[in-house]
């Protein structure tokens, strides 16, 4: 079984996201969305949050997709949970340059784990969770930018 962990704050998750691991299911059997922790980091969602979110994005896909918080090594994860793979998304060169650096430390540290890069796909290249959170934080509409669990989580954490 081909199994990737897709690691990331996801805070919140977009639709740049979704489109990595539908596209991914045609790699892997089964992708974790690993939600790391950084203690050093507030969350615009908090992780369990982020979790609920991700889980009902995510409730139709009959077990492929496995929404799961974790800390420490992301190469340490993979091996607690099996995975061969750690799957990760580019927007553009930035991304590839940080993404790379990233990619070759892992594979010191855990030579038997790659890691597979795809690309954004075409009209979601722009979309991040940074511009998310600053769009949400001054009121705006991302409904077009984000799956429709962040959007009713936002009108819940409006309505408290």
């Amino acid at each position: 079984m081909n199994i990737a962990v897709f690691p990331g704050s996801f805070d919140p998750i977009t639709n740049a996201h979704v489109a990595i691991v539908d596209r991914a299911l045609g790699l892997f059997n089964k992708i974790y969305v690993a939600v790391g922790v950084n203690t050093t980091k507030k969350g615009f969602f908090d992780h369990d949050r982020r979790l609920d979110i991700i889980r009902e994005t995510f409730s139709g896909y009959g077990g492929a997709v496995e929404p799961v918080r974790f800390e420490g090594l992301t190469v340490d994860f993979c091996r607690k949970v099996g995975a061969r793979y750690i799957l990760r998304g580019m927007r553009n060169t930035a991304d590839f340059e940080f993404e790379k650096a990233i990619a070759l430390n892992n594979a010191v540290l855990a030579p038997d784990i790659e890691t597979v890069f795809l690309m954004s796909s075409s009209g979601l290249a722009h979309i991040s969770s940074t511009i998310i959170r600053e769009i949400l934080t001054n009121n705006g509409d991302v409904s077009q930018l984000v799956p429709a669990a962040v959007t009713r989580a936002m009108e819940e954490r409006d309505s408290l």
